[in-house]
């Protein structure tokens, strides 16, 4: 039986009357997504139409979702909201924190020692305020939501990107931070801007070597990574109907490297088939009963031009496999093309390691195509060239998989199974020991979601390729990045030419899933006894100060921290890897505050100019310095900032250190949300040429900050050093809500305040 089904059965019993009030005031047919964001208003009934991409909104989400590394500053807010127990569904996984190393085994051991503490603290948090709480080993916080959370219609938020993974199972599921999901869990509404629509009709059917995978990296190609910001994606075709669920949601959970708010699938029989084979038969008939309301109008997927902001057509019979990178998972390479690709930018064409699983390629079809594979390395006399890892994403389907013979088949090709854990895909890789910052220039392909550079493993000369699990199975066997499989031969052992044979597999076990501790606990019915307790002593955890607001002379005489040059992810703002030990310590985790980022007059990182003394130094230690004198400071950047995950700590980290404002060509949207919810300005130049007219030296002042209002630019005088002035127009984005978030010092300060 599913976790909470009253709580779904209720979103159903009210989606009919929402869903046919808010057809009525629009006067035409609506899109699934419509249908899940007016069915979740925050006033219930729609009263309204909204204008997408332009009108915020409230909304009422049905759950909440944390992974351990998010979960731990956003649980160390929730302390301060003055709130008995969470309002609604929440869970905690435990994912991100154990590195992968040796194996399965001693990897949990040794992280389940390493980060007890942390793991203590998110165990008692969740049994004091009603949090469900899954266990180091339980699996990835994306595949367990999606095989025990995840339903047809409803609306989620998470504390990580790829929370968008349980479109897979119809929903709209968002990824924010942490403040974010503090309003849900306080019973607050949750407000967003109400998204555009970009519809992909799917024609054909996947056959052969090409996988779902393979339909998100090419529209990865199309949008690029920042072609869906502020969009929903939602898929339609027969191309989509003849999809798996868990296709489907490898499909949604890399929307999140394209910008999109989420991706989504109307509900069909694929989802039935999953909802059942995973124990939910009693949502898969709650849905049924209301399936009509599940997808989009009929009229909007047979002329999706009148009905999305954007439509892209993608026939799956014609598509090719692809890889995806180095550096970025838009650019897209067909396998066909990898050999003249790879020659013409010199990329290393030995591949060292494939690796497979992940949040988003580890569901029981996955692992068995990719075993399949495996297993013609013995029945054809191969060798594996390549090392080959396999991160399986839940304990569910671990043990499935190793029921069925998989393990043992991957196993005896040489393979390393790791812990079911975020690991290599989130840098937690310990490939190189200490020596990953000069690691060698070198190939690997993964089925991971994101490639950024040092991203996997630390090492910025490690060149990484996203692929579907079959292709990169195929690729390490054969340890060539220009291998095709559907074209190539291979030599045996016996000298022999051999082809390998398409991938084969199962939608769902043929006997079922299967597991004897899935590694969940339940939340108590009254936590109010329960101690939680964090010593002062603590360099892993530590209670937070409220941020105090921002004033308006602050914001006279402010100096440059940094102008960011080209690419700045949340990666290069506040780095994971051997980081995430301190991401329940900001204090701790802001000294790796914009290391990452390239500074724009000597094209090096973590080395910046301190206006104080004129000398060049670390960016956290310059920092420091400002704020140690009363300085607040601006960042400035190029296009996208804050591209990648939903990590608050790259909005808590610069605003604990002194950043009052970061002034960019445009945002990623969680980043921009999350400098909101912090008390910061975020702020995009009105004239993108003006990034030029930024000087290594300038103080800057904003002049009408008094005047702060939505709609209303601002004015930033720059003051250069030889005493020369620029005027700058910076837009922005905050409603009224939202400046009293800034006025306040943070949203978290407006909730305690309203809390009283």
């Amino acid at each position: 039986m599913a976790f909470d089904i009253d709580m779904i059965k209720g979103v159903y019993s009210h989606m009919a009357e929402r869903v046919d009030k808010a057809r009525e005031l629009l006067g035409k047919p609506m899109t699934l997504a419509e249908k899940i964001l007016y069915s979740h208003l925050w006033e219930g009934v729609p009263s309204k139409v909204f204008t997408r991409g332009k009108d915020y909104v409230d909304f009422a989400p049905d759950r909440v979702a944390c992974q351990d590394a998010t979960a731990q500053m956003a649980l160390l807010q929730f302390m301060h909201a003055g709130k008995p127990k969470v309002a609604v569904p929440t869970t905690v996984h435990c994912d991100h924190l154990i590195q992968a190393k040796v194996g399965a085994d001693a990897d949990l051991k040794r992280a389940n020692e390493t980060s007890n503490e942390v793991f203590d603290f998110l165990g008692s948090v969740s049994k004091k305020y009603g949090i469900g709480f899954w266990k180091p080993g339980a699996g990835i916080i994306h595949q367990v939501v999606l095989e025990n959370y995840a339903f047809p219609g409803g609306m989620m938020i998470g504390t990580d990107s790829h929370t968008v993974n349980a479109g897979g199972l119809g929903m709209v599921a968002i990824g924010v931070g942490g403040a974010d999901a503090v309003d849900v869990m306080a019973g607050m509404a949750w407000e967003l801007k109400f998204p555009k629509l970009i519809g992909v009709k799917l024609t054909g059917k996947l056959s052969g070597w090409t996988a779902p995978k393979d339909v998100i990296l090419k529209v990865a190609d199309i949008l690029t990574v920042k072609g869906g910001t502020g969009a929903i994606i939602e898929y339609f075709g027969e191309g989509a109907t003849a999809m798996s669920c868990t296709g489907k949601g490898t499909i949604c959970n890399m929307g999140a490297e394209v910008g999109a708010t989420t991706s989504t699938f109307g509900y069909d029989e694929s989802m039935d088939r999953y909802l059942r084979a995973t124990d939910r038969a009693d949502v898969a008939d709650a849905a049924n009963e209301v399936k009509a309301y599940l997808t989009a109008d009929p009229e909007c997927y047979a002329n999706p031009e009148a009905y999305f902001d954007q439509v892209i057509e993608i026939d799956l019979n014609t598509l090719e496999p692809h890889l995806n990178g180095p550096f970025t998972p838009d650019l897209a390479t067909p396998i066909s093309k990898m050999g003249e690709a790879a020659k013409a930018n010199d990329w290393p064409l030995n591949v060292e390691v494939g690796l497979i699983g992940s949040c988003t390629n580890s569901s029981y079809e996955d692992i068995s195509r990719a075993a399949s594979l495996a297993k013609q390395v013995a029945d054809k006399n191969l060798k594996t060239k390549s090392d080959f890892t396999i991160t399986p994403g839940s304990e569910q389907v671990r043990y499935t998989i190793e029921r069925d013979g998989f393990i043992d088949t991957f196993n005896n090709i040489g393979a390393t199974v790791f812990a079911n854990a975020c690991g290599p895909c989130i840098g937690m890789w310990d490939r190189y020991g200490d020596k990953a910052a000069n690691g060698p220039r070198n190939t690997i392909v993964h089925s991971f979601n994101r490639n950024f550079a040092k991203r996997a493993d630390g090492n910025p000369n490690t060149l990484a390729f996203v692929g579907s699990p079959e292709l990169v199975t195929a690729i390490a066997i054969a340890g060539r990045l220009d291998f095709n499989p559907a074209t190539d031969k291979l030599i045996n052992e016996e000298g022999e030419e051999v082809m390998l044979d398409e991938p084969r597999g199962y939608e769902l076990p043929p006997e079922g899933f299967a597991v004897e501790d899935a590694g969940f606990i339940a939340p108590v019915a009254d936590g109010s006894g329960v101690e939680v307790v964090v010593s002062p002593e603590s360099e892993r955890l530590q209670l937070l100060a409220p941020f105090e607001p921002i004033k308006p002379e602050s914001l006279m005489g402010m100096k440059l921290l940094i102008k960011a040059f080209g690419k700045c992810t949340t990666d290069h703002i506040s780095m994971a890897g051997p980081w995430l030990r301190y991401r329940g310590h900001l204090d701790n985790i802001a000294n790796n505050t914009l290391i990452g980022a390239v500074n724009a007059y000597n094209k090096k990182t973590n080395f910046v100019k301190n206006q104080l003394n004129g000398e060049y130094g670390g960016v956290p230690d310059t920092q420091r310095e400002y704020k140690a004198n009363g300085i607040m400071t601006m960042v400035v950047g190029d296009h996208n900032y804050g591209e990648g995950s939903s990590r608050e700590h790259a909005a808590m980290q610069p605003r604990h250190l002194g950043v009052a404002a970061v002034l960019v060509k445009s945002f990623a949207r969680i980043h921009e949300t999350n400098l909101k919810k912090q008390g910061m300005l975020g702020l995009t130049f009105a004239n993108e040429n003006d990034y030029d007219l930024i000087q290594e030296d300038d103080t800057f002042n904003f002049t009408d900050i008094k005047d702060f209002a939505p709609g209303k630019p601002l004015t930033i005088e720059v003051v250069h050093a030889d005493g020369s002035k620029d005027t700058i127009i910076a837009n922005h984005s905050y409603n009224n809500a939202q400046i009293e978030w800034f006025k306040e010092g943070s949203a978290l300060n407006l909730i305690k305040k309203q809390n009283a």
